[in-house]
């Protein structure tokens, strides 16, 4: 009989040998971690938080439809069938234009309200506003004290039927020609509830409080500044005092902005804390709490630069002392003090080369003013060329800088647009951190004593004089996103990419309506003229003669 196969014996059977199971040396290590899938990167894995640019362009309706993402129509913005009142501040008011955005079958019970500064009883502008007849519109002149001076301000505050309120701050005159094909933008609101506490009832002294504690930036000091504001039109009548106990009612804690605006008169540079400031005194006040990176460069690395991107500079002097001394300095102004080395300055202006080649040629330069012909306007040019940069930076004769190709999309759409930008600068690397932001301003204000304010007395400690209304809103990343947010330039969107700017923080997007390089005045080159003629004809085949 066949004896079956012997057993292999089990190596733990008591005799001392540990088992391959037991014995890690003896375990593959293979087998000897946890089965998992593989991990994913770490850039991958975290979330990102992203928020998308606070400024708004406006609809250019000449250029593709990819042109215009994002940006938003002054339908967009009045056409809500729930807008019970609009009070509209601006220079130049087209009434019927006005009226055609409201949903048209609410727009007769719509309440309007339309402050200008038209006082000359027979200023042909004036006398087109009257002779626009409706029973729902109600016109309001503000108060002019300044000979030279402009209601130049543009903005929108609507309140609404389902009890909450906006406020829209803007860059364009409430006629055609602005929204149709000129670069504009705005600052549009969250929606201000009503509150259960508040009342219409004035209380000044609450309200300085309120002004003192609140940190700039925030919705409270935003409202306590806007109040501000809206009571210096009643400076000679009651022009807005509805309008004032109407907002009092409101909660502007959503609000995160610093409003910067000017009122005619003479102003005290260095108020209380709770005095709100005007004119470029009230943009120093702001940006002397806003954190800049590269406050202190070493040495190699790339200075900080603002970017002055204006529609109009007025005659300021056959030296730059005001413009540095005054406009610059102030905007040169950070939380650790005025900066060293100071930020360069570029100012942003169109070449009659590019007002011939925008969308309505030789048309759109009647909104878009400087003077060369004087001779302090000639030495002017002379200190102002070394910083001048063109709209569209694909000029013939201009001098592009270096850096990544960044395509705004509104090269031939031109500028009506108010913005100041300051760039971090820093050591440059990636094509992100050229983009990266400070902080923005979107204004009413371009460059022109009247709307910043003169020079302080006494050495820059007494008064400023100012000549005009202006209104904007000055952001920066920290104050949208907190502490380690950053703020990086966007170019045909408004929501950034989470790797537009290195580092895992909050990105801010903020929409740059001109491109990137900038492209620097060529020799010889000078800006355009609107009381000039020029004899080459547009590329509509017009030539344009001095008005």
């Amino acid at each position: 009989m066949t004896e079956p196969p012997a057993k292999r014996r089990r190596l733990s059977d008591g005799d001392g040998e540990p088992s391959a199971r037991g014995d890690p040396a003896r375990v593959p290590k293979s087998l000897s971690r946890a089965v998992s899938p593989p991990t994913r990167k770490k850039k991958e894995m975290a979330e990102r938080v992203l928020i998308p640019s606070p400024f708004r362009l406006t609809t250019i309706r000449d250029l593709p439809q990819e042109s215009n993402t994002d940006a938003v129509s002054l339908g967009d913005l009045l056409g809500d069938p729930l807008i019970a009142e609009c009070w509209e501040f601006n220079y130049l008011h087209d009434v019927d234009f006005l009226l055609s955005h409201f949903d048209e079958d609410t727009r007769s019970l719509t309440k309007v309200h339309i402050v200008h500064g038209f006082w000359k009883r027979e200023d042909p502008n004036r006398l087109f506003l009257e002779a626009a007849q409706y029973s729902n519109v109600t016109l309001h002149t503000a108060f002019m004290p300044e000979m030279f001076g402009t209601h130049h301000s543009k903005m929108l505050i609507l309140i609404r039927h389902d009890d909450t309120a906006q406020v829209i701050i803007h860059t364009a005159n409430m006629i055609a020609k602005d929204w149709t094909n000129m670069t504009n933008g705005a600052w549009v609101s969250p929606l201000l509830l009503r509150s259960a506490t508040a009342t219409a009832a004035r209380d000044d002294a609450v309200e300085v409080e309120a002004t003192d504690a609140a940190a700039i930036g925030s919705g409270e000091r935003f409202k306590a500044d806007l109040l501000s504001y809206l009571r210096a039109y009643n400076a000679k009548r009651d022009v807005c005092g509805p309008l004032v106990g109407e907002l009092r009612r409101y909660d502007f804690s959503a609000v995160r902005g610093a409003l910067v605006a000017s009122v005619p008169g003479k102003h005290d540079v260095d108020d209380e804390p709770q005095v709100t400031r005007w004119g470029w005194a009230a943009a120093r006040h702001a940006l002397r709490t806003v954190p800049c990176h590269h406050d202190q460069q070493a040495a190699g690395k790339k200075k900080a630069e603002i970017v002055a991107q204006v529609s109009s500079i007025a005659t300021l002097g056959a030296s730059d002392a005001w413009l540095r001394r005054t406009l610059f300095e102030a905007l040169s102004a950070t939380a650790a003090g005025t900066g060293k080395p100071k930020p360069d300055v570029r100012v942003m202006f169109p070449t009659a080369d590019e007002i011939r080649r925008s969308l309505d040629g030789y048309a759109s330069g009647g909104s878009i003013h400087t003077k060369i012909q004087s001779a302090q306007q000639k030495k002017q040019l002379q200190y102002l060329r070394p910083i001048f940069c063109h709209w569209a930076n694909d000029c013939d004769k201009g001098v592009l800088q270096d850096g990544p190709a960044r395509e705004g999309g509104r090269k031939r759409a031109a500028p009506h647009i108010k913005t100041y930008i300051r760039y971090c600068g820093g050591d440059g690397n990636g094509d992100g951190e050229r983009t990266a932001i400070d902080w923005a301003l979107l204004t009413s204000a371009n460059i022109s004593k009247q709307a910043w304010g003169e020079a302080a007395t006494n050495n820059g400690s007494g008064q400023i004089r100012i000549a005009s209304w202006e209104i904007g809103v000055l952001v920066w990343p920290e104050l949208l996103a907190g502490r380690g947010a950053r703020m990086v330039g966007m170019f045909g969107r408004d929501l950034p990419g989470r790797d537009d700017l290195d580092g895992d923080g909050p990105l801010v997007g903020l929409r740059v309506p001109y491109s990137l390089p900038l492209q620097r005045y060529g020799d010889g080159e000078v800006p355009w003229v609107a009381t000039a003629s020029y004899s080459e004809p547009d590329w509509k085949g017009q030539t344009w003669e001095d008005p």
